[in-house]
């Protein structure tokens, strides 16, 4: 990935670019949501958790930006797999 040179004034200031494996995690979790309020499919969560992994550990290697998108999709994704878990139970209690 290239990075972007940003000219302010006398100074360049060399811009990180954004992991696109955060990005790919972001929306995965955005699906995740939609999926779990449309299709009752809270296994994309898995996913999200997965490629948001993946993500933080990409970004403290190369040193890129993208850490609040990572750390949002594994909140998204552990907080919809916390759901699902807690609803199982409860489900399993009362039947």
């Amino acid at each position: 990935m290239s990075t972007e040179i940003v000219q302010t004034g006398q100074s360049n200031i060399v811009a990180q670019p954004v992991n696109r494996q955060a990005m790919v995690a972001a929306a995965i979790a955005v699906l995740a949501l939609a999926g779990l309020f449309f299709a009752g499919m809270a296994i994309i969560a898995v996913f999200a958790v997965g490629a948001g992994h993946v993500a933080l550990n990409q970004i403290q290697q190369r040193q890129e930006r993208g850490r609040g998108f990572a750390i949002g999709a594994l909140v998204v994704g552990y907080g919809i797999g916390l759901a699902s878990l807690v609803s199982a139970l409860i489900f399993a209690m009362t039947s």
